[in-house]
């Protein structure tokens, strides 16, 4: 299991906001029915069975904010792949969980 952190930001916009470019590269990973997407307020947290799901899906997500009409997007992807036991979202979660106490 890939767990991975994404953070995608188009420059060069029109207005301060980024709302909805940041929904739009949502939509897109959501629209993997392979993969688990969580919203934070500073990235999306995907997991995945495998690195190719993880790539694919950011890539599309990438491109989706290109064709909403700006000239430069900045992506930012962090793996944890994580060989000798499975991991998920929610057990690196609970693993911090129980060493807080």
């Amino acid at each position: 299991m890939v767990v991975a952190e994404v953070s995608i930001v188009p420059l060069g916009t029109a207005t301060a906001s980024l709302s909805k470019y940041v929904a739009k590269a949502i939509s897109v990973l959501q629209s993997f029915k392979n993969i688990r997407v969580e919203v934070t307020s500073m990235a999306t947290i995907i997991e995945a069975e495998d690195l190719n799901t993880v790539f694919e899906a950011v890539k599309q997500a990438h491109e989706a904010v290109f064709k909403m009409g700006v000239s430069r997007v900045l992506t930012q992807v962090k793996i944890d792949d994580r060989r000798d036991k499975k991991i998920t979202i929610k057990s690196k979660i609970e693993s911090v969980m129980r060493n807080l106490g």
